[in-house]
């Protein structure tokens, strides 16, 4: 994205001390539009709620990528559950007229029409649209169109072969997200809470305003943390497809259930503090703000975690995000089997994971051979956000310093499908025996074995640091006296550890 696009501001009002000219804009956002581009099943089931809560037409705006129909996203069955009324309000909203006829909106009618404007491709089109939206808000003057963005996966760079945060790169960008099915946006009863991010505070405020006005169904709140929002929902796709898994391998031995929620719920959280410690805008993120984040409905100002190094308190996590509820409400939704309805998309992906595994005793082969399992149990891969933000997972350790102990089962996942025979092997025998799994959460949180021990040298004054080094090596002693010989008569080596060991390092010498 270059500078004269214009990304390097996206708020609502102009750079001017005008009390006026502030106040007839303030006015005119109370009467403003949203628009969304690229209509898949999120926007258009959003729109399906403002439909059947009869909310103003002139609130929301449609516009289809070229080529789509409205709702080609959805299933047939899903299409002739709709409402025709509702269909036709639908349809309404994504067209205008033009010489007398209904033409379809494009994206410039919503930059034309709309104060905010979502760009709701996937990870597939979203920069090239939101390259066309700077170039269009510019071109129409409307340069103070907000412009928000809803892609859960990470963002490729062929020419760098480099993988980042969409957001990172676009600080000014704002990240739309909450928990939702789109099947159940179409219940007229149901409820649903989201959040709207923008790392400047007063345009996150009136954005979310903007938003809640969508639907009485429909709650959004402001935030801060777009990055963070958006790592989080890339993270959550990939935690889905795990707990689909689970739910579906390990249906018969519920007990490791809690554990490996926990621990993925945990673990995306934990990645995203990670993340949020690499934001170039951290400092004007906290203390440039009109106003404190606790306006906003933030508990406290910041929320972080440090370490004792060398002498010195470091920090390494920012959890201030956590206190946006919807965001993590997304996590905690996206990796649960709903009580009626069907899961997320990448749940479905775990769940057909699960059954050809069962199957057929292995793990697939490639990544190309999981999504044709997908598909053929119509899943198109092109909405599998998990499974695309899995392909880049390595450069992402790399790009944001993800420790492995943060990152574990997302890491044995990742070995499942991209591994060697060998690693995948290793990694069947993990994720199907129950025993080998539960051990894995269990071991695989704590910091690798290195760092682990070289913190415990450098802190001997602690008996808890001294007794892990006596430990270590009395177990060293006794390795020499008699696990050699072991070893020499009955041909034990490292492939008699147990699964879960030979998988933590694997994935530590890969990965860490």
């Amino acid at each position: 994205m270059t500078p004269e696009m214009g990304l390097q501001s996206n708020g609502f009002f102009p750079r001017s001390f005008d009390a006026d000219l502030i106040k007839q804009r303030i006015l005119d956002l109370e009467h403003g539009r949203v628009g969304f581009y690229s209509v898949g099943l999120y926007p258009a089931s959003l729109a399906y709620n403002c439909a059947m809560q009869q909310a103003s037409m002139d609130v929301l705006m449609l516009a289809p990528r070229p080529g789509r129909d409205l709702l080609g996203a959805f299933s047939a069955s899903a299409r002739e559950g709709m409402d025709p009324e509702h269909v036709a309000a639908l349809e309404q909203m994504a067209s205008h007229t033009q010489d007398g006829q209904q033409v379809p909106n494009a994206l410039s009618d919503l930059i034309r029409e709309c104060e905010l404007v979502v760009l709701a491709a996937n990870s597939n089109h979203i920069e090239e649209d939101l390259q066309l939206a700077c170039r269009l808000r510019q071109e129409m003057g409307r340069e103070h169109v907000v412009l928000a963005c809803l892609a859960g996966s990470f963002t490729h760079d062929p020419i760098s072969n480099d993988s980042y945060v969409l957001c990172e790169r676009e600080p000014n960008l704002a990240f739309f997200s909450g928990f939702h099915r789109h099947g159940a946006l179409r219940n007229p009863l149901d409820s649903f809470t989201a959040n709207f991010c923008h790392p400047n505070a007063l345009t996150a405020l009136l954005g979310a305003r903007l938003l809640d006005r969508l639907s009485p169904n429909i709650q959004v709140s402001p935030g801060v943390h777009n990055v963070e929002g958006q790592y989080i929902k890339a993270a959550k796709n990939m935690s889905s497809v795990f707990a689909g898994f689970g739910y579906a391998y390990h249906q018969d031995n519920p007990g490791v259930l809690p554990t490996l929620l926990t621990l993925l719920l945990d673990q995306c959280l934990d990645q995203a503090a990670t993340v949020s410690m690499a934001r170039r805008d951290r400092q004007r993120l906290y203390n440039r703000q009109p106003f404190p984040l606790t306006e906003l409905g933030y508990g406290v100002q910041r929320i972080e975690a440090a370490l004792f190094r060398g002498g010195d308190m470091e920090k390494v996590r920012d959890h201030t995000f956590t206190q946006l509820t919807a965001m993590v409400a997304d996590v905690r939704g996206s990796m649960m089997l709903p009580v009626s309805g069907k899961p997320t998309r990448n749940f479905e992906a775990g769940q057909v994971l699960a059954s050809r595994m069962k199957d057929l005793q292995r793990c697939p082969h490639s990544m190309e051979e999981l999504e044709d399992w997908c598909e053929a149990e119509g899943l198109r891969k092109g909405g599998l956000e998990g499974l695309k933000a899995l392909r880049y997972w390595p450069q992402i350790v790399r790009q944001y310093a993800i420790p492995v102990h943060d990152a574990s089962m997302v890491n044995l996942l990742y070995m499942a499908i991209y591994g060697n025979t060998a690693t995948k092997q290793i990694a069947f025998t993990v994720l199907t025996d129950s025993r080998e799994l539960s051990a894995y959460c269990q071991e695989s949180v704590r910091p690798t074995h290195s760092r682990h021990f070289a913190e415990a040298l450098q802190n001997l004054q602690q008996p808890e640091a001294m007794d892990l080094i006596v430990q270590a090596v009395i177990a060293d002693n006794a390795r020499k006296a008699i696990g050699d010989d072991l070893a020499l008569e009955d041909g034990t080596d490292s492939g008699q550890l147990p699964a879960y060991l030979r998988a933590m390092n694997v994935i530590e010498t890969a990965l860490d």
